[in-house]
Order: C-alpha cells, then structure tokens, then sequence
C-alpha cells in the first residue's frame, strides 16, 4: 500500500497548481453550500467520470470544507504519479489482501475531525451521464469501521459547456443526517443514486 507523503514545499507548489488549472479551464465551478462543521470528518463520496474528478474534489474541499484531503486512489494510478501521495493519496489494490490496509487506513483518518476522505464508490470511470452508480463493497467496510466519527456528504458533478467555450462543473452536494441512517451497503448505494438522479435531472433541465 501506498500511503500519503507530507512534503511542504511539494504540497505547496502542486495546491497552487490545482486551483490554477481548474480556475484556467473551467468558466465555472458551481456547488451547493452546505453545513460544514469543525467537530466530524468529512467523508466524501463522489461520481467518477473524468481526469478532472479529484482535482475538481480538491478544489471543492479548498473553497467549502476546508479539511485536510485525501483520497482513495488505484495503486498503479498513485504509482505512476508520484505527486498524488504529496496531496493525501493513499493506495487500493482491489486484487490484494492490501485491501484490508487501505480499508483500516481510510476508517483512522475519519476518526480526526480535521480529515476530509473522498472515495469514488464506482470504483473506475463511467460516463459523466450513466444511469445506474454502481458502488464498490469496501465503502461499507469503512463506514461500519468509522461508526460516528465523521460527516457522510454525497456529490454528483456534471459537466456541461452549453454556450460558454470553457465547460462549467457543477457539483450537487447532499449531507446526511446521522452515518446510522443505513443499514447496509445497498441501502447507501440507493439512497445515492436518488441523489444522483435528482441531481441530473436539475442538469438537464438547466436553460440560459
């Protein structure tokens, strides 16, 4: 397993370079603004679609929860970019008894409040428009490691150009009321395909 690496001046260099090239392609990123409160962690869980998914997550974190990032990332993806561990990856090998680690791993950093953990349920990349969200088993596993430390927040981002030249990211976010509210993996996965549902029926509806 692949774990996060803290370099300051790494950190600082590539944080900047994040915000730039998203500020520098996008015309806009729009999100819900939502609670965020200082005593839980936040765990994020979001529709994986494109190359832009996690620094787009990144910069949501920056602008509304201001938590310290990580993100659960394919090994050989973390691997063959090396800064990825500089901005909070750490590692997951599905075909791995390093598995149960990067599991153990994500369910610790939801028990400091400061930590913001995103996952992509999906597990690899569909199209930003698909029906049905598959989920991965793992997440559950983490969330029953994690019990009540952290804040469950859904988000579902489409990406449209419409009549701008530069494509606008919009990023519908929902936060729930009590991690009990489930009780197991498939009631998570259909409480958030009715999120993502709602959520691409507003983008299709969009009219300028």
């Amino acid at each position: 397993m692949v774990y996060p690496k803290k370099n300051r001046l790494i950190h600082w260099f590539f944080h900047h370079y994040i915000l730039r090239i998203v500020g520098c392609n996008f015309h806009e990123v729009k999100f819900d603004e939502i609670a965020v409160t200082d005593d839980k962690a936040v765990l994020l869980l979001a529709n994986h679609f494109s190359w832009w998914d996690g620094f787009l997550m990144y910069y949501l974190n920056h602008k509304l929860f201001g938590k310290k990032f990580h993100v659960m990332v394919i090994e050989n993806t973390v691997r063959r970019v090396s800064f990825f561990k500089h901005m909070g990856a750490f590692s997951v090998n599905k075909n791995s008894r390093d598995v149960l680690q990067s599991i153990n791993y994500a369910a610790k950093l939801l028990e400091d409040p400061q930590n913001l953990v995103l996952i992509f349920p999906q597990g690899k990349l569909y199209s930003n428009f698909v029906d049905q969200v598959h989920f991965e088993k793992g997440i559950w596993r983490i969330i029953e490691q994690a019990q009540e430390n952290f804040r469950l927040v859904f988000s579902a981002t489409f990406i449209q150009y419409l009549k701008y030249k530069k494509p606008t990211a919009t990023v519908y976010l929902k936060s729930i009321d009590g991690n009990s509210a489930y009780q197991n993996i498939e009631e998570l996965a259909k409480a958030y395909q009715q999120h993502y549902d709602s959520s691409k029926q507003s983008e299709t509806e969009i009219i300028l």
